[in-house]
């Protein structure tokens, strides 16, 4: 199983170039339309050259972030796990 680790949490507007192909592909999968202030995080799935884009208001807890990573063959890192409870 692959460890999924924290790259950073960003509003849409500060989100950086390289990101948002990630997070337009995910937004389109949830059939989202993000604004500018939406938190999204990016999650780097070690070993792989994978990221994973969680879009934080579509969650209500971790144990919702848990579940899907689990389901992509990867487990979340204590340490972001943490953080991704202070922004819940």
């Amino acid at each position: 199983m692959f460890i999924a680790t924290l790259k950073g949490i960003f509003t849409l507007k500060d989100l950086p170039e390289e990101f948002k192909p990630f997070v337009d592909y995910k937004a389109g999968l949830e059939k989202k339309e993000l604004s500018d202030d939406d938190e999204v995080a990016i999650l780097s799935i070690q070993g792989t050259q994978s990221n994973h884009v969680l879009i934080l208001s579509s969650y209500s807890n971790v144990e919702e972030i848990r579940k899907e990573l689990e389901e992509a063959g990867a487990k979340i890192n204590h340490t972001t796990l943490k953080i991704l409870e202070g922004h819940l």
